[in-house]
């Protein structure tokens, strides 16, 4: 019986050990490429599924580290359960509030992922501008301290209209997140010089407080060299929410 109880503790301590050694943001980088690749992705989602949250509290540090991982982990079982399941697409509400993530000790859902732990827990519909008070530990301990507007075109939905899908790295976060905002304001914006009007992305309207407001929005156009001059007004193309998988796009060295 010692003997039983002595393996028991070695293997229990070499999983934490095991556990202490995984680099998580490498996992998540692993996971999004084997589905962009067609390979099986089942070990990485059983070790997201195993680790706790002591573990991505200690690896997830910075907000660029937290960022990418989660960016990653988003996009990655977006594709993952509507492959799956593409029916569940057609109640979209229900959809991303379904808590299906299996990761820190907790089930998490698409909108704590997005809304909870990349926008800082802001309420969903309001534009950005009112944020959730008494928040569980979890959320936290695990949640940006800064919004990066840039996720709003790094974050696929499975949508015909949404960013396509990249994978992202902390160290070169800044220049993947300009990469893909430019390529992707450029393919949904049009400029009338005459009007000085711009017509782009409805998720600068949905959004508009991570962008500085509309007047923000006007400014990333021009700073991004999407419009040759700020714009004096700003209109929205209608969002496309056809179902769209397998929209991979590869971020340039």
């Amino acid at each position: 019986m010692k003997q039983f109880f002595l393996i028991l503790a070695f293997a229990f301590s070499f999983h934490l050990v095991a556990q202490d050694n995984i680099n998580y943001n490498e996992v998540s980088q692993d996971l999004l490429q084997n589905i962009m690749d067609g390979k099986s992705y089942i070990k990485e989602v059983k070790i997201l599924e195993e680790s706790t949250l002591e573990n991505l509290v200690a690896q997830l540090k910075t907000d660029k580290e937290k960022i990418a991982f989660w960016v990653n982990v988003y996009n990655s079982f977006i594709q993952i359960s509507l492959t799956e399941n593409p029916k569940e697409y057609e109640d979209r509400g229900a959809y991303f509030k379904k808590e299906r993530v299996k990761i820190a000790g907790e089930i998490l859902s698409f909108d704590d992922i997005e809304h909870d732990i990349l926008r800082r827990s802001r309420i969903k519909l309001s534009w950005g501008y009112l944020r959730k008070y008494f928040r569980p530990k979890w959320e936290r301990k695990l949640r940006v301290k800064n919004i990066d507007w840039r996720i709003h075109f790094a974050l696929n939905c499975g949508a015909k209209s949404c960013p396509p899908v990249a994978k992202f790295t902390p160290k070169g976060l800044d220049k993947e997140f300009d990469f893909m905002t430019t390529e992707y304001l450029k393919e949904q914006t049009t400029y009338n010089k005459d009007t000085r009007t711009a017509k782009s992305v409805s998720l600068f309207s949905w959004f508009r407080a991570d962008f500085g407001g509309l007047c923000g929005a006007r400014q990333i156009l021009a700073d991004y060299k999407i419009t040759s001059e700020k714009p004096k007004k700003i209109e929205f193309n209608n969002y496309d929410w056809t179902l769209s998988l397998g929209n991979f796009r590869k971020i340039p060295n």
